[in-house]
């Protein structure tokens, strides 16, 4: 998922939407491309209540890795009920989606941070008449993954998270996480902590995190680029998993698709409540559901409570974006676009995520996305 812009989730129900369904949450940085064949043009099918009406020939995207397994199920299901249309998701970063949006290469890009001022400013070059939005499609928790010995079942807080990533606690019997896991015999062995390589939005929702929670110990401002010395840098969540499942003494950040995929134990987070939360979709759920629109106009950006204290709320949560402009879409690519992304936001879309670890968007925010995905022009 650079931190500051992105890269991408599971969950059982936000707000008045119930969820079901299955999906696993890969995070940003896997180049792994979703693509599909077909023959004939794009139709109106009831089979799935999947509308085709319009769409056709192939459609580009590319960003968040974080929405990657959400993207695999949503264009598998797709093109199985609109015959000849080709969706093709490339998997990279929300930094690289953005650039790719923002030279009008991509229908749409998916990136696990909203855009920038200067980003938005610079989307207006491609969307003639119109800028780029956020559109929140799916959100889940950030997985802080581990890999020790013996020790199955780990706490920490934030600032000893942040100490971790910050190269200021090395080894794993350290006095505050010992502090935190009373009675486990934890090993005097190095602690080898991965983060992302290249701009990442998963990278940049954890130091939202860190910044307002233990703000004396992560010093730093939310970036997509990973700001701090010390650690090793793996390329995507894909990466930074395959690292963490291969290296007996590590720890690293990712969707919790990554984690459940590959059975990777997650720290469980002492948020304050009265019991630490482990990284469950439906804990992300409860964090997600207090989330407020701070976009403006059509504009559907996010606003989450990371230092939400709430009894089961996941804190470290992120929220993974389609971006697309409001007025001023390619012509040839529109009517593809407005079909997938109704597909996407409709509650058939929202109910595959829910056993992968996605957590589906509220659904009072998520009528407001369906609106604007029709109004696109």
């Amino acid at each position: 998922m650079k931190l500051q812009r992105k890269n991408g989730l599971r969950a059982t129900a936000l707000g008045a939407l119930a969820v079901t369904g299955a999906l696993v949450l890969t995070a940003c940085g896997s180049d792994d491309n979703t693509s599909g064949n077909g023959t004939g043009a794009g139709k109106a099918t009831t089979a799935s209540n999947i509308s085709c009406e319009g769409a056709k020939g192939k459609l580009l995207a590319s960003g968040s890795s974080a929405q990657k397994n959400a993207m695999d199920l949503w264009v598998k299901n797709y093109m199985a009920a609109c015959s000849g249309v080709e969706i093709n998701y490339k998997s990279s970063s929300s930094g690289e989606g953005i650039v790719a949006f923002n030279q009008g290469t991509v229908g749409f890009a998916g990136s696990d941070s909203a855009l920038k001022p200067e980003e938005v400013a610079e989307s207006k070059k491609i969307c003639k008449n119109g800028q780029g939005i956020n559109l929140p499609m799916v959100g889940g928790p950030i997985a802080i993954g581990y890999n020790l010995s013996g020790v199955d079942d780990l706490t920490l807080d934030a600032p000893t998270i942040a100490k971790i990533f910050n190269n200021k606690i090395t080894k794993w019997n350290d006095p505050a996480i010992a502090k935190l896991n009373e009675g486990k015999s934890l090993p005097d062995k190095a602690i080898q902590a991965f983060h992302r390589s290249e701009d990442s939005g998963t990278t940049q929702n954890l130091g939202k995190y860190l910044g307002a929670t233990a703000k004396a110990d992560w010093p730093y401002e939310a970036e997509k680029k990973w700001p701090a010395p010390g650690g090793q840098a793996a390329s995507g969540s894909s990466g930074v998993a395959a690292q963490v499942k291969q290296v007996d003494g590590a720890i690293g950040y990712f969707e919790l698709s990554y984690a459940t995929s590959q059975s990777i134990p997650t720290v469980s987070i002492d948020t304050g409540a009265a019991a630490p939360v482990k990284a469950t979709s439906e804990n992300a759920s409860k964090a997600i559901a207090a989330a407020k629109v701070k976009g403006t106009g059509k504009d559907l950006a996010l606003e989450l409570d990371y230092a939400t204290k709430a009894e089961g709320a996941y804190p470290i949560v992120l929220v993974t974006y389609e971006v697309v402009c409001d007025s001023g879409n390619k012509s040839d690519t529109l009517s593809t676009v407005k079909s997938f992304l109704t597909y996407t936001a409709s509650e058939e879309g929202q109910k595959v995520l829910s056993d992968a670890g996605y957590a589906p968007i509220p659904a009072e925010i998520n009528a407001k996305v369906r609106e604007t995905v029709a109004g696109l022009n």
